[in-house]
C-alpha cells in the first residue's frame, strides 16, 4: 500500500504520546494538547492503509529555531522506511533553521552523520530528595507573573515560545517562581507523568534558586518521585541532588544542526521536555 505523510490531528498526537509511554519515555499526563500549542502544524505522521505507522514532532519556534522529537516508528512496521520518511518530512519542514534534538547514545552517531553536532549531555535525576536547602522566596506563578516569566524564559530558551508557555504554566501543572531582589530569579514547572512528576523547565539565576525550587516541588507532591533532566555541566547542582538521594539514570545528548542558539545555558538546570527542547 502507498504511504501518506501528513500533519497529525489532535487525537493522533495523543496516540504518538501514548507510543512514547510504551517506549518507556514517561510523558506527562495531558502532554499532547500542551505540546501542540507550540506549533499545531509541527507533528507529522506516516500512514499506510489509514493507520499511523510512524510519527515525529518538528516544531518551529519562529523563523530561526526548531526542535525534533517524538521520533517513533510503530514496532511492527519498523524496517519498512516509514521512520526515515517522517524524519525527512520533519527536517524539510524546519528547513535552514538551527535545529535541536535530544539523542540517545545509540543514535548519536546516526545524528552526527546527518549534520548534528553534540553540545552537552543531559542526565535524568530521579527520586525523593531530602534535606535540600529551601531558602528563598518561592511563590506560585499567577496570571500577573506571566509577562515576567515569558521575558525570563527568553534568556534561557533558544527562541520565544509564548503560546506554549501560557498553556504550560496552567494548572494542574505546578508552576513556581523564585523571587529575587531585582525580580524573578528563577522558575520551574512540575507535571504529573505516567510515573511520578517531571520538573521542566527549571531555569534560575544560580544553584541556590534552583535547589529552593526543587525543594518546594518535592514538598508539594507527597511521596511521589521527581524526575529532572539536568545538563551535566551543572556540577554543583547535580552533586546536591545526589546528596539529597536522587539517582542519575537515563542520559541523552543535546545536539544542534546549522549552528548553536544563543540562550544562556548556565541558567538551565532542567530542560523543559525531551520532545520540545
Amino acid at each position: 500500500m502507498p504511504r501518506t505523510i501528513r500533519t497529525l490531528t489532535a487525537s493522533e498526537v495523543e496516540t504518538l504520546v501514548d507510543w512514547a509511554a510504551i517506549e518507556g519515555w514517561n510523558p506527562g499526563i495531558g502532554d499532547a494538547a500542551a505540546l501542540r500549542t507550540a506549533d499545531p502544524e509541527g507533528f507529522i505522521g506516516a500512514f499506510v492503509g489509514g493507520e499511523m505507522v510512524a510519527g515525529i514532532s518538528a516544531v518551529a519556534y519562529g523563523p530561526s529555531f526548531g526542535f525534533i522529537g517524538l521520533y517513533i516508528c510503530r514496532p511492527d512496521r519498523r524496517g519498512e522506511g516509514h521512520g526515515k520518511a517522517v524524519w525527512d518530512a520533519g527536517m524539510a519542514r524546519l528547513g535552514d533553521r538551527i535545529i535541536g534534538l535530544d539523542g540517545v547514545a545509540e543514535q548519536r552517531a546516526n545524528y552526527q552523520r546527518m549534520g548534528f553536532v553534540p553540545v552537552y549531555e543531559t542526565v535524568r535525576y530521579s527520586g525523593r530528595p531530602a534535606g535540600l536547602p529551601d531558602g528563598g522566596d518561592i511563590q506560585p506563578v499567577t496570571a500577573a507573573d506571566t509577562a515576567g516569566i515569558l521575558a525570563y524564559d527568553r534568556q534561557c530558551f533558544p527562541a520565544p515560545r509564548d503560546a506554549f508557555l501560557r498553556e504550560w504554566l496552567r494548572q494542574p501543572r505546578i508552576a513556581l517562581l523564585s523571587a529575587g531582589s531585582a525580580g524573578i530569579a528563577g522558575y520551574g514547572v512540575a507535571r504529573r507523568c505516567r510515573e511520578g512528576f517531571k520538573v521542566g523547565p527549571l531555569f534560575a539565576d544560580g544553584t541556590d534558586h534552583a535547589l529552593a525550587l526543587v525543594a518546594e516541588f518535592s514538598g508539594r507532591i507527597g511521596n511521589e518521585a521527581l524526575h529532572i533532566d539536568v545538563p551535566a555541566s551543572q556540577v554543583q547542582f547535580t552533586a546536591m541532588l545526589q546528596a539529597a538521594g536522587m539517582a542519575a539514570g537515563f542520559t541523552t545528548t543535546r545536539m544542534y544542526k546549522s549552528g548553536k542558539p544563543g540562550n544562556v545555558r548556565s541558567m538551565v538546570f532542567g530542560i523543559t521536555t525531551l520532545e520540545l527542547g
